[in-house]
This record gives structure tokens, sequence and C-alpha cells, in this order.
């Protein structure tokens, strides 16, 4: 699982959460370790991301955007990336936005990493341990759940968060 989260983060465009939550249910003993190495395999790539922005986004990160066909979700995250950054690489790490076009603009507009890995680690840790928590106390029901609603569970944490944002900036 760390190599396919690794790989999942860099350049596998779906989304990895169709493999974990089975995997989750079927091995429920070991849920929590489960969730650890996806998560670590998750920021190994995050780094290796944020490294070919920083460094190879002329030679390989647009070619990578042009490839999956974000490159208009680039354009528009680097617009809201260079407003609120550490807030939109959050929503990015937990919502169903591609996570690539988080890391290829953190690295190429040279976001400081320590920053970057904090995002990411919350981020990705809210998802893989919230989708572990989830199993625990609901086992197998999460599983039909999860493939009838999860595009309409991201927006709907996304439409949340945002909101709560909107707050905050209001205050």
């Amino acid at each position: 699982m760390f190599v396919l989260s690794m790989l999942e983060s860099i350049i596998i465009p779906i989304p990895l959460e169709l493999i974990l939550i089975p995997l989750l249910i079927h091995q429920r003993e070991r849920l929590w370790a489960i969730a650890t190495v996806v998560l670590a395999g998750c920021l190994v790539g995050a780094s290796i991301g944020y490294g070919v922005g920083l460094w190879l986004f002329d030679d390989i990160g647009d070619a990578i955007l042009t490839y999956f066909g974000y490159s208009q979700a680039f354009e528009q995250f680097t617009a809201q990336f260079q407003q609120y950054g550490f807030v939109t690489l959050l929503l990015t790490g937990i919502t169903p936005i591609p996570f690539q076009v988080g890391m290829l603009a953190a690295g190429s507009s040279n976001y400081p990493f320590s920053l970057f890995m904090l995002a990411a680690v919350i981020a990705r840790g809210l998802r893989y341990y919230g989708l572990a928590l989830l199993v625990y106390w609901f086992g197998p029901l999460v599983l039909g759940w999860w493939q009838q609603h999860s595009r309409k569970a991201g927006w709907l944490l996304l439409t949340l968060l945002g909101g709560g944002y909107a707050v905050y900036l209001l205050v």
C-alpha cells in the first residue's frame, strides 16, 4: 500500500480510497497500521511532486498536468493558492481535487516545504485516518455508502470548510 499510495500521489489519477476502504474492512485488526502506511506513502509521493514542481516544472510538471487534463485546474488552483496558500493546500488534500495540482503549484511557487508538508499531513491524515475511523465504527456499511456518495461527500466537506473559512474571514 505504501508504493501504491506514493504513486497515487504523483501519477495515478484514480482515488486510492477505491482500494483502501475494502482493504480496511477486510483487515479491521490492522486498519490503523494500514492508514499510517498509506499516509507515509502519500507524504513521500507529495515530497516528490513538490520537488518536480520546484526543480522540473517546465520540463516535467507541465507535461503531467497536460497529460491528465489538469492544466485548467492548475491555473485556477494557482490563483487561489497565491491568495490563500495553506488553506488551499488543506482543501486540496481533503477533497476530490487532484492533489498533484497542489503539489506542483506549491513547488513551482517555492512555497515553504515545511508548511506544504504540514498541510499534507493534516489533510491526508484526516482523509485516511477518518476513513479508518469510519470503518472501525461502521465496518461493511461504509463500503456501500462510500461507493454511492464519495464525490458528494468530498464536495460537501469542501463547501463546509469553505463556508467556515468565509465566516472566519468575516469575523
